[in-house]
């Protein structure tokens, strides 16, 4: 490889960074914005393998596009190319890139993954310092988690220490959130968009999960798997607020009387049957019914 070649190569690649880089700092506006100390994670590690792809994919078509203009044969040339031994040289050189990029994407995701140890602490050992995010103050260890039921087609949740059950979640702002994730029937997904976090709810286990909600206000969570017919329709609202509007909450809601919670696919069940839009001999499991609980929320 001449020293010409290197200095083209070298310049080509002054051109692709910044290009990439611009296009790794968009791609922070491609998602909603994050609400969790976890989601500003996710998105760096989005935003790095954003960059990295952006360099990868203007070198592969930049190499096409030079082939195309200025390495054709010529208009009636349909002989073969010269017979060309291996280049030892070139397949080390294809082969170690990609396996350092492989590596540096691993250990980077792993890095990641590490911090945010959205698991309990019996599944991830979580370490508060590496969460960047400002003002977060971790719960309590005797703190109890708040359970949260999925069931086709509702999320319940209940908040042991205050005795109150709801259809809306609520989370103070900057403090380690705790739950305790059951299903009664199938699989769901426990899924906030704008929190960067998943985690499936699987039947007949107890699943410790954790986040930190870092900006006030409010957010949906959605079934993120397919758990049947109405799944699309489990969904909730996830308020995050102040710590002292969150103990007000709770007070409030725990001397409310029970009541029926939200449930928009026994609603919906219920108008299509009353419109009877269901299908004779077409099975299907019934919604649950709504859960009676001291604050439905909306």
């Amino acid at each position: 490889m001449n020293f010409r070649l290197i200095l083209k190569l070298a310049a080509v690649a002054g051109i692709f960074t910044p290009i990439s880089l611009w296009v790794g700092q968009l791609s922070y506006s491609w998602m909603p914005e994050p609400a969790s100390a976890e989601a500003l994670l996710v998105d760096n590690l989005f935003s790095f393998l954003t960059t990295l792809g952006t360099f990868i994919f203007l070198g592969v078509t930049g190499t096409l596009l030079y082939s195309v203009l200025f390495q054709r044969a010529g208009k009636y040339d349909e002989s073969d190319g010269p017979p060309i031994e291996g280049n030892l040289t070139l397949e080390i050189v294809w082969t170690a890139i990609p396996l350092l990029l492989v590596v540096w994407i691993a250990g980077y995701s792993y890095k990641i993954y590490d911090e945010m140890g959205i698991l309990g602490p019996m599944e991830h050992m979580h370490r508060g310092e590496a969460i960047a995010a400002p003002l977060v103050t971790q719960a309590s260890p005797e703190t109890e988690p708040i359970e949260v039921h999925a069931r086709q087609w509702v999320w319940e949740f209940y908040y042991p220490e205050a005795g109150v059950t709801s259809t809306e979640m609520h989370l103070p702002n900057n403090t380690r959130a705790k739950l305790a994730l059951t299903s009664e029937d199938v699989l769901h997904g426990f899924y906030v968009p704008a929190f960067r976090v998943k985690q499936d709810v699987i039947p007949g286990s107890k699943i410790d999960f954790e986040f930190t909600p870092i900006r006030e206000g409010t957010y949906r969570l959605r079934d993120s798997q397919y758990s049947g017919t109405y799944f699309a329709a489990m969904q909730a609202n996830v308020v995050v607020e102040s710590p002292e509007a969150y103990q007000r909450w709770l007070k409030e809601a725990a001397a409310n009387p029970p009541q029926p919670g939200l449930n928009p696919s026994y609603d919906e069940y219920q108008v299509k049957v009353e419109n009877r839009e269901n299908r004779p001999g077409w099975k299907t499991v019934l919604p649950a019914p709504a859960p009676l609980v001291n604050y439905v929320g909306s």
